[in-house]
């Protein structure tokens, strides 16, 4: 570091500046950042994709679907999706979307099976299920506590039209961040030893003790 005797203050300053901006910069890109954090970390596992090739508002609603589901539920469910068993109910993004019998249950009528965004969230419960192995967590009492999709600058593509026009042919890819929680057991509360003594209506009891006047 020689060379910096020869440059001024400001000079050094300057490239003080920029090597730590660089520094923040890099850093930025080898940390994940998640857009939430579980209040129990030791109780909790992450799981993350960026850029992914999959359409935005079909993986959107897909994962609005999982959210809060047990993980097991979870994977069965987009499995089912796959094979047409069960479909995703389309909310937000929802026109031109046809409708079909399998929404009721969802209380909707517009919903479709977006094979490749089920294909993408397995594949990212996967990973969030092998890091959660790798922390000992139960992984039979894993629910998805927080699922996000964000959307990813559009890859541009071109297509060619009449006339020697040239089109873009625009991707929609995302961001899906996914966050799994171990689920405390829940203990039944110990039954009473002395039995628990009926509320008799105050009618009620006028006309026991009528009766007992009579008698």
């Amino acid at each position: 570091f020689g060379w910096l005797e020869s440059l001024s203050d400001s000079s050094i300053l300057f490239v003080l500046s920029a090597f730590r901006g660089f520094l923040v910069d890099f850093t930025r890109r080898k940390m994940a950042r998640y857009s939430h954090e579980p209040d129990n970390a030791t109780k909790s596992c992450k799981a993350r994709g960026s850029n992914l090739r999959v359409h935005f508002k079909n993986t959107r609603e897909t994962a609005k679907a999982i959210r809060a589901m047990p993980l097991r539920r979870a994977v069965r469910y987009l499995k089912n999706v796959t094979d047409k068993k069960e479909c995703v109910p389309f909310r937000r993004f929802n026109g031109g979307v046809g409708r079909c019998a399998q929404a009721k249950q969802w209380g909707v009528t517009q919903g479709r099976w977006p094979k490749k965004s089920a294909e993408f969230l397995l594949q990212l419960l996967k990973n969030a299920e092998s890091n959660a192995d790798y922390k000992n967590l139960d992984v039979d009492r894993l629910v998805i506590e927080h699922i996000q999709v964000n959307r990813a600058p559009c890859l541009r593509r071109r297509t060619y039209r009449a006339h020697g026009r040239i089109n873009p042919y625009m991707s929609s890819p995302c961001h899906i961040e996914v966050v799994l929680t171990e689920k405390e057991q829940v203990v039944a509360k110990a039954a009473d030893e002395e039995p628990t003594k009926k509320k008799v209506s105050k009618k009620k009891l006028a006309r026991q003790k009528e009766k007992m006047m009579r008698e």
